[in-house]
C-alpha cells in the first residue's frame, strides 16, 4: 500500500473538522451524519492501513538533512493507531446526545475532529521531529475543548494545562535536541539510535537527558508531581475528558515515553542505571497517589481522573523495567485501559446527563433508574479492579509477570504496589456502585423519579466498549502474542 495513505488518515480528520463551522447547516443532523461519516471513513482507511501495512515511510517535508516531517507504522504505532481509530467513531456517536446540553457546538466538533488527526499523527510519526511536532500540536487543539464552557474552573483549568504541557514540553525539546545531535539516526529503531561509543563518552550525561525527556512526556502522561492539571481538566465536556482520560492525551505521553525508552535511547543503556531506579520510584509512588487521592475524592468525574493517574504509572511501570516483557505490559495496559477508563468515563457523563447530579453522594439508588449504565459501570469498574475474566487482570498480570522476569528488586515493590493499587481501586470504584445498588433503607425515589438511562447513542458505545473488557479478558491469547512480537522486534 502507497505511504501517502498514512499522511492522507492525519489529513482527513483535520481538514474535516475544520470545515464543521464553515458549512451552513440548515440541520443538526447534517452535520451529525457528515462528522459519523468522516470519522467512520478515516477509521476504515487506518485499519485498511493496519492490514496492509506500507513498507516505506512518507516525508511530508525535509526541512534539512535528516530533519523531517515523515510517517511510517511500525508496531507500535500500529497498537496506539488502531486503538484510536477504533474507539473515536464511538465517542463521536456518544459526543452527539451530550452535546445538545452544550452551547457552540460547531467549534466543540471541529477541535474534537482535528484531535483524532493529530493523536493519528502521533502513532504514525516516523521519527521524533515528527512526534514532537504533533505532540505540541495536540495541546493547542485540545486546550479549547478543556475550556469549551467558558466558566472561571473551565479557564483557570486550561491555563494550568497549557502551563504544564509547554513546560512539559521545553523538558522534551531537550532530549530531541540531543538525539537529533547524537543519534545515527532520526527515525524510531527497535534499540534506539545512539552509538555505544558516544554514550560511554558522557553516560551520566545521557541519562538526565533522558530523565528530562521521561518528565516532559511525563506531564500528559500525569507523573507525580505534574498531575494536577488533569484532575481539574475534568471542567471539559465528558466526550472531551473521556478522550483526554483514555486515549488521546494521555496516552500520547505513555507512547512518547515508550518511543523514547526503546526507540531512541535504548533500553540496554537505561536498564541498571539510577536512572531506572529514579523513575521507578517515582512511577510506583505515582501509582498508589493515584489511587488515595482517588478513594478521598468526592466528586464523581475526579475520582476517575485520579484513577487514570495511577493507571498511566502502571503503563510507565512496564516501560521502566526495560525489558521486552515489560514493553509487553506497558503496550497490554495502555490498550486495556483504554476499554475500561473510556467505558466508566462514559458512564459518568450519562449519570451527569441525564440527571445533572456530579457527586458520589447524590448516586444513591441510581442502579434501579439507569440500569443498563450501572451494569456497564460495574463491569468496567471490576475491571479496573483487575477481576479475573476481564482484561484489567490480563495487563496487570503482564505487568507483575515481568516485574519478576526481570531480576529486578526494586520491581519486585512495584509488584506491591500494583496490591495496594487493586485493594484501593476496590474501595474508590465499589464504594460508587454499592451506593447505587444498595442505598439507605430510608431512601426515597421519589427524588430521582425524572432519572432514566440515555437513548442509543449514548447507549451503544458503552455496550461495545464493554464486550471488548470482557472480550479482551477471556481472550488475551492473541492480543499477548502479537504485543510480544511487537516488543521483540518480530513484527
Amino acid at each position: 500500500m502507497n505511504a501517502f495513505y498514512l499522511f492522507l488518515a492525519v489529513l482527513i480528520p483535520c481538514a474535516g473538522g475544520i470545515l464543521v463551522p464553515l458549512i451552513p447547516w440548515k440541520k443538526r443532523t447534517h452535520m451529525m451524519i457528515y462528522l459519523e461519516t468522516l470519522v467512520v471513513i478515516n477509521s476504515i482507511l487506518v485499519f485498511t492501513i493496519l492490514v496492509r501495512r506500507p513498507q516505506e515511510a512518507f516525508t511530508l517535508v525535509n526541512f534539512t538533512g535528516n530533519l523531517t516531517i515523515a510517517f511510517q507504522l511500525d508496531g507500535l504505532g500500529c497498537v496506539f493507531a488502531g486503538l484510536v481509530a477504533f474507539l473515536w467513531p464511538f465517542a463521536t456517536l456518544y459526543a452527539f446526545e451530550y452535546m445538545t446540553k452544550e452551547k457552540h457546538e460547531k467549534t466543540f466538533f471541529l477541535f474534537y475532529t482535528v484531535t483524532y488527526g493529530v493523536t493519528l499523527g502521533i502513532s504514525l510519526a516516523d521519527n521524533f521531529l515528527t512526534l514532537y511536532c504533533f505532540y505540541e500540536l495536540l495541546t493547542l487543539v485540545t486546550l479549547p475543548l478543556v475550556m469549551h464552557t467558558l466558566t472561571r474552573e473551565a479557564i483557570l483549568a486550561s491555563r494550568k494545562y497549557l502551563y504544564y504541557s509547554i513546560g512539559g514540553a521545553a523538558f522534551a525539546f531537550i532530549g530531541m535536541i540531543f538525539l537529533i545531535t547524537y543519534g545515527e539516526s532520526t527515525e524510531f529503531v527497535l534499540g534506539g539510535v545512539m552509538s555505544a561509543a558516544t554514550l560511554a563518552d558522557g553516560k551520566n550525561i545521557f541519562l538526565l537527558i533522558y530523565v528530562f525527556s521521561f518528565f516532559g512526556f511525563g506531564v500528559k502522561a500525569a507523573i507525580c508531581p505534574l498531575n494536577s492539571w488533569l484532575p481539574q481538566a475534568g471542567v471539559a465536556p465528558t466526550p472531551v475528558t473521556a478522550l483526554l482520560h483514555a486515549v488521546a492525551v494521555v496516552k500520547s505521553g505513555a507512547f512518547a515515553i515508550m518511543r523514547l525508552t526503546f526507540y531512541c535511547f535504548g533500553a540496554d543503556f537505561l536498564r541498571g542505571t539510577w536512572a531506572q531506579y529514579l523513575l521507578m520510584g517515582v512511577v510506583m509512588f505515582t501509582i498508589v497517589y493515584g489511587c488515595s487521592m482517588a478513594v478521598r475524592e468526592t466528586h464523581l468525574k475526579r475520582r476517575l481522573a485520579y484513577s487514570t493517574i495511577s493507571n498511566l504509572s502502571y503503563i510507565l511501570f512496564g516501560v521502566v523495567i526495560m525489558t521486552p516483557l515489560g514493553l509487553v505490559g506497558a503496550l497490554s495496559h495502555m490498550l486495556f485501559h483504554a476499554f475500561m477508563k473510556i467505558c466508566s468515563f462514559f458512564c459518568a457523563g450519562a449519570i451527569m446527563h441525564q440527571s445533572e447530579r456530579h457527586y458520589i453522594h447524590q448516586l444513591d439508588g441510581f442502579a434501579k433508574k439507569m440500569p443498563k449504565v450501572f451494569a456497564v459501570f460495574t463491569i468496567s469498574a471490576l475491571a479496573l479492579m483487575g477481576v479475573p475474566g476481564l482484561c484489567g487482570f490480563i495487563s496487570k498480570w503482564n505487568l507483575a509477570s515481568a516485574a519478576m522476569d526481570s531480576k529486578n528488586p526494586m520491581a519486585y515493590a512495584g509488584i506491591g504496589a500494583l496490591l495496594i493499587s487493586a485493594l484501593l481501586t476496590a474501595i474508590y470504584m465499589l464504594g460508587i456502585v454499592i451506593r447505587a445498588y444498595v442505598p439507605d433503607k430510608e431512601f426515597d425515589y421519589d427524588t430521582i423519579a425524572d432519572v432514566k438511562d440515555p437513548n442509543w447513542m449514548m447507549l451503544v458505545p458503552l455496550f461495545v466498549f464493554v464486550v471488548g473488557i470482557v472480550g479482551f479478558g477471556l481472550c488475551s491469547a492473541p492480543v499477548t502474542r502479537f504485543l510480544t512480537d511487537i516488543a521483540t522486534g518480530s513484527f
